[in-house]
């Protein structure tokens, strides 16, 4: 449903591509087969979290050579416990944070036979003396806000939980922030805005008081030593400030607002800048995505070469 950003930015990438033989248009799709050759040499990936069509075809795009963003394996795999770890393992701060076993299962999980390795009942005091309370409960995977709580009380707790159904949950310390920026992310490159996500939608970018320079640095920083890690070409990571510290709340946005009603028409015109300009470079070969960076397994393949072992593939 997203309608400021697509247009001006098919416009732009066609007004820089005029040079350099590169154009763009709104993709079409309508059954794949599995060796199609490329249409597209790169795919921007705004949709596939929520149509799953689209995901499994934009996998085998990139086997097939297309650079797609973002990376749509390492989406299909990235939630946020994991990268609760990750950001650990970097120097990040984060909320304290535990992954749940889900309330309920799909049908033919047997309680006693396939949940054998489970404690129960879960021990909720401990879970509560690690992240503390008040706490967020919130899924493991998704975004906008959705089905997140925050519980003062181990009762509140357990009831918001009873109501989770299927879905994997992680309780987080909350952080009682008294500052909060929210960092774009694209090609390597940070726009940081101050962020306050108790205001209303569409009032959230507080475009008229910019974060001071040191909260700013630190924020773009950080911002980009989680999102070089992930592999995202397009991103946003939040931090909440407490006491000096900066506390990386939400990194896993790889299909960020890009609307400009919301993030505003400063911010809205670096987004245009610099997905076009990443987008034309990798149409132009300028630079490599971090896909293929990682996995030249399959450039190997394309090439006719069989691999018995692809671990022995020496990167060129």
């Amino acid at each position: 449903m997203e309608n400021t950003f697509p247009a001006p930015f098919l416009n732009e990438v066609n007004r820089r591509g005029l040079q350099v033989g590169v154009r763009a248009e709104m993709a079409t799709l309508g059954g794949s087969a599995e060796l199609e050759p490329p249409k597209y040499a790169v795919i921007v990936d705004r949709i596939s979290h929520e149509v799953p069509y689209y995901r499994a075809f934009l996998k085998s795009a990139v086997v097939m050579g297309t650079v797609v963003v973002n990376d749509p394996f390492w989406w299909e795999a990235d939630e946020k416990f994991v990268e609760c770890t990750i950001a650990r393992m970097l120097g990040v701060a984060v909320p304290r944070t535990v992954v749940l076993p889900n309330h309920s299962y799909i049908e033919g999980i047997d309680q006693q036979r396939s949940l054998r390795n489970l404690r129960y009942p879960l021990p909720w005091d401990e879970l509560l003396d690690y992240t503390g309370l008040p706490a967020v409960l919130k899924p493991n995977t998704g975004g906008g806000w959705k089905d997140v709580h925050i519980v003062s009380s181990r009762e509140q707790l357990i009831a918001a939980y009873d109501a989770t159904g299927t879905k994997t949950m992680i309780l987080q310390e909350f952080i009682d922030w008294d500052d909060y920026t929210r960092c774009i992310c694209i090609g390597g490159e940070v726009h940081v805005m101050r962020y306050n996500p108790r205001l209303e939608f569409a009032e959230r970018y507080v475009v008229h008081d910019p974060p001071e320079p040191e909260l700013r640095e630190r924020s773009a920083e950080l911002a980009g030593r989680l999102v070089t890690a992930l592999g995202y070409d397009m991103d946003t990571v939040e931090f909440a400030v407490r006491d000096g510290e900066l506390y990386a709340i939400d990194f896993l946005n790889p299909a960020p607002d890009f609307d400009s009603f919301s993030i505003k028409e400063e911010a809205f015109r670096w987004v245009v800048d610099r997905m076009a300009a990443l987008v034309v470079a990798y149409a132009t070969g300028e630079r490599e995505s971090p896909w293929h960076r990682k996995h030249r397994f399959w450039e190997h393949l394309r090439g006719g070469a069989v691999l018995e072992d692809p671990t022995n593939v020496a990167p060129r």
